[in-house]
């Protein structure tokens, strides 16, 4: 578990810094700056910070369950995988605006998180 959950780390990093930032490579002055004034962002950009806006409602859940886990010694390995997959899938198809498969993966993230809190108690 301690793979998981430091992939599910790294998918934050990418998610929440380096996504974002390299959509915003032509504004480094901004990057570097306080960011006090925001350049206006494409419908990409804002799309990518909505998605990165809902993987930080899930993934506190995610590593307090992975944490459980080990705890408890109870092997959620699969499951744990699989919202990783799930949450890694979820980004391009919120980028591209892909809506109905967009709900189902994040549905199939959220039943991942279901069935390992499920198999704590």
């Amino acid at each position: 578990m301690t793979i998981m959950i430091i992939c599910g780390l790294l998918l934050a990093l990418a998610q929440l810094w380096l996504i974002p930032a390299s959509l915003s490579l032509k504004n480094v002055n901004y990057l570097l700056s306080s960011r006090d004034n925001p350049p206006p962002q494409s419908a990409l950009q804002e799309r990518i910070t909505r998605a990165g806006n809902n993987l930080q409602e899930s993934l506190p859940a995610y590593l307090a369950l992975c944490l459980l886990a080990m705890i408890q010694q109870v092997d959620l390995s699969q499951a744990a995988l699989a919202w990783l997959v799930l949450r890694v899938i979820y980004i391009p198809c919120y980028m591209f605006n892909i809506i109905y498969v967009r709900s189902l993966v994040w549905g199939a993230s959220l039943a991942s998180l279901i069935y390992m809190a499920v198999k704590l108690v």
